[in-house]
């Protein structure tokens, strides 16, 4: 196995060469935008770990790292134009920079590149990638609607925000896993086994995030309470409602139904999380679900190095502090 920034450098250099940029220039230049404005790459990094872990060359599975990260950049463009989100990774959002209909138009050009990143494979592998890869596109555009219609619903129960969340966002890192072990040629029991692991650290991770969005650390520059300000129905406000009292449920609520973007209101928020005993609990359950990840790793046949390997790697993952 090789370090993580080697899977990195590895899949950038091949990112660089998957989408070229021709005419018309106002389709494929916002798509080499939104490719080239960074991020963890996290999720192709795992196609080509899984590549590896399976005793498959991780260089064959660059294609497929390239259509789970195409097609990962496709939905936060338009999640950015259903958000009307003036910045992305602190650049302005393709939207933002040419218009509404351009973003839609790459947007959709992007979902049609990242089929065709995988017809370089062999027809049996091409059609096995092909099926995870749809299921897994309408699952996080499932997800996505689900988070639009909880902005106006009044109530969403715990079930209900984490069955979003594992659409939205973690069904993406279990198929970015199984593409590269299908590459790999892995069995099906062990396919099934490394998109179940991913998905449930995926589900973490994302709780993660909602966590260190009040409570991360703003040495890093991450402007803390950015989804109090946005009035998000988080794990955390989830947590704080089932867990208050009167008095404390209605002051969440109030605070709720305004649109005040100031410090004040953090500060009251933040306190709810902290007084009704929230944010331990959802620091429970991020542990929980961590273990449950760890869990799963412990019935893959992989070689012991291997698995303490992608321990470590999602333990690094949930260490984060931002």
């Amino acid at each position: 196995m090789n370090s993580i920034n080697h899977y990195r450098e590895e899949f950038l250099a091949h990112l660089k060469t998957s989408i070229a940029v021709k005419e018309p220039r106002n389709l494929y230049e916002p798509i080499d935008y939104i490719l080239q404005l960074g991020g963890k790459r996290l999720r192709p990094v795992l196609t080509l770990i899984a590549a590896d872990l399976f005793g498959g060359d991780y260089r064959k599975a660059l294609p497929a790292a390239a259509a789970v990260e195409v097609f990962h950049n496709f939905s936060l463009v338009h999640d950015d134009i259903m958000d009307n989100a003036s910045l992305r990774r602190g650049k302005a959002t393709v939207h933002q920079k040419w218009n509404s209909n351009i973003a839609i138009l790459s947007g959709d050009a992007m979902l049609i590149c990242a089929y065709r990143l995988l017809e370089s494979y062999p027809p049996d592998t091409f059609a096995a990638l092909a099926k995870l890869f749809s299921k897994t596109a309408l699952e996080v555009c499932e997800g996505q609607q689900w988070d639009m219609d909880f902005e106006t619903q009044t109530q969403v129960s715990i079930p209900q925000y984490l069955q979003m969340i594992r659409y939205k966002t973690a069904v993406l890192v279990g198929a970015a896993l199984q593409m590269g072990t299908i590459i790999a040629g892995a069995s099906i029991e062990n396919q099934r086994l490394i998109y179940d692991f991913g998905v449930t650290i995926g589900l973490a991770f994302q709780l993660q995030d909602d966590y260190l969005d009040t409570f991360g650390d703003e040495a890093f520059g991450k402007k803390i309470g950015g989804d109090i300000l946005e009035n998000k129905k988080t794990i955390l406000y989830l947590k704080t409602l089932a867990l208050a009292d009167e008095a404390q449920r209605n002051t969440l609520i109030a605070q709720y139904t305004t649109s005040e973007e100031s410090d004040e209101k953090i500060a009251i928020v933040t306190q709810l999380f902290r007084q009704t005993g929230a944010a331990e609990a959802v620091r429970d359950e991020i542990t929980r679900t961590t273990d449950e990840a760890l869990n799963l790793l412990e019935h893959i046949t992989i070689s012991d190095e291997n698995r303490a390997y992608l321990k470590q790697f999602a333990l690094e993952l949930m260490n984060r502090k931002v």
